[in-house]
């Protein structure tokens, strides 16, 4: 289709590829037709990776607003940039060759120019760290607008962010004119990021806080930090991604504080997505894949993560169709008082992790006194989830005292673990650590092979299996404080016929159809195996 005829009969062109010349051959200066394509190089920028093309990107990109909206083109090139102004009914289209480049700045920062300052935050600043307090500070912001987004082939290369680390090979983040994010939005509804790549985002890759109808589609993230952090958003469709976050999150909704107050993220869904924590850095995006060295008994962390800033909740979210590989296990958290219900967790494919399954409800309580309390999490399904060669730590289910995990339901379920453990191991008794940070490395070596469970109600597991590589003392499950356990149709590592069960203070228990393994009920055990 060569054209549309729009209001008052002009004629626009609308294709995206169009060269430079054919787009804008009568310069930034407006013509008697309806412009909505804008070439950033019409408008002064260069593509030289040397030159800061920032105000000419700025600028098309006002050109656009001010026409009533339109596509900002980025021709092949490297555009070296400092903060960029999203815009509503604005988007950017990254032509196959082109590159936003972060431009660097000195490790304490600069004393004009840069990146955008760092927005000043309320009183509500100490209940998330800095980089969730801050948007402007980015290479490519938007606060407050709508109907936009950015599209293409091209490459977002955060190679002048800081990440938040304290290192000397990267800016101080805190630093005047420093950036340490790639794309940052805020209040914002109707959102569409598709078909780029990011490599090296900094703190993060994106971070969207309090954005509605959003949808992040065929995204390739291969970076330093977290990769997509959804915040406080709503009615959020993620999907055929591949992130490669071996120092942090790869996929991670949370629900913090930082619009000044508690807002839950719901209607979620997160599919056909690959992540991962094993790759070096932009190995995944130049197609060489190089494994890290990691030492002995670490994984990249890489992983989908629901926390850790959960101040408002986390309410009918499903994750389907994923493959994790050499990262942390599928982590959800509630521990500064969220309320966590109507969660599903299907046909997901796990190698080589840690802790398959992380359930965590917790007392951290960062947030305003007294109303931040503890927190629910319930009526959660996890099903058709193979995991195989997991390490030693088990899948873990923990609440805290008087305040309960409730209504899980997991079936249909293979756990592959290394095993080996010894009959110390099995004797452990984990520490409660109810106001610690939420990790499944958080309680050490834990008594069970494939599930410790603690503070539940209402639980039940169906088509489960269990098995490891090597011989292993402890348990298959570890239960306490436990109330209404049901158990069907289980297999155990090298088909042990006993003790496969720890009951500690488990009330209204069940095990049935079992083979090689008789049925059994407890109405309480105070402290048994069976």
């Amino acid at each position: 289709m060569a054209g549309l005829t729009v209001a008052g009969g002009a004629t626009t062109l609308l294709n995206p590829s169009l060269t430079s010349s054919q787009s804008q051959s009568a310069g930034p200066v407006a013509t008697a037709q309806k412009r909505i394509y804008f070439d950033v190089q019409a408008y002064g920028a260069k593509g030289d990776g040397i030159s800061i093309d920032s105000p000419a990107i700025n600028a098309a990109i006002d050109a656009a607003a001010d026409a009533g909206g339109g596509t900002v083109i980025f021709p092949a090139g490297v555009y070296a940039s400092y903060s960029i102004h999203l815009k509503s009914n604005v988007a950017l289209f990254l032509q196959q060759g082109a590159t936003i480049l972060a431009a660097s700045t000195p490790y304490d920062g600069l004393s004009t120019g840069g990146y955008d300052a760092a927005e000043t935050q309320g009183a509500w600043e100490p209940f998330q760290d800095y980089g969730h307090n801050h948007w402007h500070n980015s290479l490519i912001w938007g606060e407050n607008i709508h109907d936009f987004g950015i599209f293409g082939p091209g490459l977002i290369w955060g190679k002048g962010l800081s990440r938040g680390h304290n290192e000397r090979t990267l800016p101080n983040t805190t630093a005047p004119g420093v950036g340490n994010k790639a794309i940052a939005l805020k209040n914002c509804r109707n959102v569409i990021l598709s078909d780029f790549s990011i490599l090296q985002g900094g703190w993060f890759g994106i971070l969207a806080t309090g954005v509605d109808n959003f949808t992040i589609d065929n995204l390739k993230i291969d970076t330093n930090r977290d990769g997509i952090d959804i915040d406080c958003c709503r009615n959020v469709r993620v999907s055929n991604c591949t992130v490669n976050s071996p120092w942090d999150d790869g996929i991670c909704p949370k629900s913090s504080y930082a619009l000044g107050y508690a807002r839950a993220t719901e209607n979620l869904t997160i599919t056909n997505c690959y992540v991962t924590g094993i790759y070096e850095l932009g190995s995944v995006l130049d197609g060489t894949w190089k494994h890290m060295e990691m030492p002995k008994g670490r994984v990249g962390t890489g992983r989908i993560k629901l926390g850790t800033e959960t101040n408002g909740g986390f309410k009918n979210i499903t994750i389907s169709n994923c493959v994790f590989e050499s990262c942390q296990g599928f982590a959800l958290e509630s521990v500064d008082g969220a309320i966590v219900e109507d969660i599903t967790f299907t046909g997901v494919t796990m190698r080589n992790v840690r802790a398959p399954f992380f359930l965590r409800l917790g007392a951290r309580l960062r947030g305003p006194k007294p109303q931040t309390v503890v927190g629910t999490m319930k009526r959660i399904l996890i099903s058709n989830v193979v995991s195989s060669g997991a390490a030693q730590l088990p899948s873990i289910v923990a609440g805290v005292t008087d305040h309960p995990v409730e209504d899980l339901k997991i079936s249909d379920i293979y756990l592959h673990q290394v095993g080996g453990a010894g009959a110390d191991m099995a004797a452990i008794q984990p520490q409660e650590k109810a106001d610690q940070y939420p990790e499944p490395t958080m309680f050490g070596d834990l008594p069970a092979t494939g599930m410790f469970v603690r503070h539940a109600r209402n639980i039940e597991l169906t088509n489960v299996e269990i098995a490891t590589e090597s011989a292993d003392v402890r348990p298959a499950f570890h239960l306490g404080d436990v109330d209404g356990a049901d158990f069907f149709r289980l297999k155990f590592p090298q088909r042990q016929q006993a003790s496969q069960f720890r009951l500690k203070n488990v009330s209204d228990f069940r095990l049935f159809g079992c083979q090689h393994y008789a049925d059994a009920g407890e109405d309480h055990a105070n402290d048994k195996t069976i």
